[in-house]
């Protein structure tokens, strides 16, 4: 019996590929790249991991537990809160919750009106509803739901959407707000993280779930069918084929719309000293520039550098790594951190120009894995813009096929 090919060996098309190995297909996996990972990769650039952008993982995610060992990925959490600089210094807001420590620090926070902290709380709250219930819903964009919320004032302005900007790569508000929701909840029951050597973590072990010889790397496919897929040097016969590639990769292949995207960029930097001992991501609650977070990793993850150095990650909305642009990203990082950056030294960029599926209201949870054409279809742009997301469409897709 012919084998099915699986197109893209990013998490949606391992998730697939774990999945119907697991039912006892055979599979083949064809990746234009030379490594597994898709968006989710880690370059090695002169002993610095550099993720491909700034990429955490929530335990809190329900798929995860279910493709990988969590233990093997051996994360290393952020702390719940960020640090705010606003023009009158810097502050903190942090979940007294999980960081009690912090909470005489985000009490003093001048950050937000008593009256727009407990507005706030109170749309927090609405996160934790039963999922389905939420979806039930009616869905409006993240500014009119905030609107409605009587988040209004500084709180929002210098922490919520520039917190959300990183998350969503979405400055203008236009997202679900259900959405929005939906990943605030993860990050009220999880601790958003970095494996210790880095997010391609993640896609490796699902990689090597496989069986020996299942992943072609360097195989990019030029054609598909229903029942075959050509690549530069051959053409495969195949039982199913479930396009998981980037989503231009696949409405070029297939016949869906090419899904709208958000890009974003991240500088890393190394410095001879680290600009804060926080283990919290950095806002610039001033805005004065376009950098909408900045974090000291190696605080959080010392090995994502080698012994002693130290390696910050900032990040853009928008697809400018420009020279100029790495300039002005450093000299806001250090209004954000108050110190002189100056002799900081640029180690890699990533301009990710297919950072997300951009997702309007409504929200639509889950898109059809199989196309009119025949072809299955997997990724982030099919479900939810997360992890997540990616991990239950492949899954999906591969439960179409043998269901």
């Amino acid at each position: 019996m012919s084998p099915i090919v699986v197109v893209g060996a990013g998490l949606a098309g391992l998730a697939c590929a774990q999945r119907l190995v697991a039912a006892g297909r055979e599979v083949v996996v064809v990746e234009a790249s030379d490594a597994v990972g898709g968006r989710v990769r880690t370059d090695l650039v002169d002993g610095f991991r550099c993720d491909r952008g700034f990429q955490l993982i929530n335990p809190a995610y329900p798929a995860l537990p279910r493709v990988v060992d969590v233990d093997q990925l051996d994360l290393r959490s952020f702390g719940a809160g960020v640090v705010v600089a606003t023009e009158q210094g810097r502050s903190v807001l942090a979940d007294p919750r999980r960081l009690p420590r912090l909470l005489p620090a985000t009490l003093r926070s001048p950050v937000g009106s008593l009256r727009e902290r407990l507005a706030f709380v109170r749309w927090a709250l609405s996160s934790l509803l039963p999922v389905r219930r939420q979806l039930a819903g009616p869905d409006r964009t993240l500014a009119e739901a905030l609107d409605r919320a009587g988040i209004r004032g500084e709180l929002r302005t210098a922490v919520l959407e520039p917190f959300l900007a990183g998350v969503l790569a979405d400055w203008d508000g236009t997202t679900s707000a259900t959405f929005a929701r939906l990943l605030l909840r993860s990050f009220l029951l999880g601790s958003p993280a970095v494996p210790s050597t880095g997010i391609s973590r993640l896609p490796e072990l699902l990689a090597a779930s496989l069986p020996t010889g299942t992943i072609r790397l360097e195989t990019p496919a030029v054609e598909v069918g229903a029942r075959s897929v050509r690549t530069a040097d051959e053409e495969i016969q195949a039982e199913a084929v479930v396009v998981a590639a980037s989503p231009r990769a696949a409405a070029d292949l297939t016949d869906i719309p090419v899904p709208a995207t958000r890009s974003l960029t991240t500088f890393w930097h190394t410095a001879p000293r680290a600009p804060s001992s926080a283990r919290l991501l950095h806002l610039d609650g001033a805005r004065r520039g376009p950098l909408v977070n900045t974090a000291v990793m190696t605080n959080v993850a010392p090995g994502y550098a080698p012994p002693g150095r130290v390696l910050i990650a900032s990040s853009t909305v928008g697809a400018d790594g420009s020279v100029e642009a790495e300039g002005t990203v450093r000299r806001q990082a250090g209004q954000v951190y108050g110190v002189d950056t100056d002799d900081w030294e640029l180690v890699t960029r990533h301009v990710i120009n297919e950072a997300l599926p951009h997702q309007p209201p409504p929200l639509i949870i889950r898109r059809a894995s199989r196309l009119p054409s025949g072809v299955f279809v997997a990724g982030d742009h099919r479900d939810t813009a997360s992890i997540q997301g990616a991990l239950v469409s492949g899954r999906r897709a591969a439960d179409a096929i043998t269901g």
